[in-house]
């Protein structure tokens, strides 16, 4: 059983930065693929990015050239640094991540972006 929890979310205004921070535990995931997903109000959950056991990251278009995923294995942690923020990134983001055939949710950070 892997346990996630996010944290680093906030009120920020337009035009600023936040990291958001998510701590595993129960299981090391150095093998495992980790994300960062986002849902908005009255809109979907959607995936923000991923990053692969190598580090690789991917990105939505929203946020590519804003943001950026990392892992620090040895602290068994995935982090999402998020610059430029716009209204519209204003969620609850929730970290992923992917062990064997079983993916694992953390509990979800707010992040607020005032115009």
């Amino acid at each position: 059983q892997v346990q996630l929890v996010e944290s680093g979310g906030g009120l920020v205004q337009a035009g600023g930065s936040l990291r958001l921070s998510c701590v595993a535990s129960g299981r090391y995931i150095g093998t495992a693929i980790a994300a960062w997903h986002r849902q908005a109000p009255g809109k979907q959950r959607e995936l923000v990015a991923s990053i692969s056991r190598t580090g690789y990251g991917n990105y939505v278009d929203s946020v590519r050239g804003r943001s950026t995923i990392s892992r620090d294995d040895a602290k068994n942690t995935v982090y999402l640094q998020m610059t430029d923020l716009k209204p519209e990134d204003t969620a609850i983001y929730y970290c992923t991540i992917g062990v064997l055939s079983s993916i694992y949710w953390g509990q979800g950070t707010q992040v607020t972006v005032s115009s």
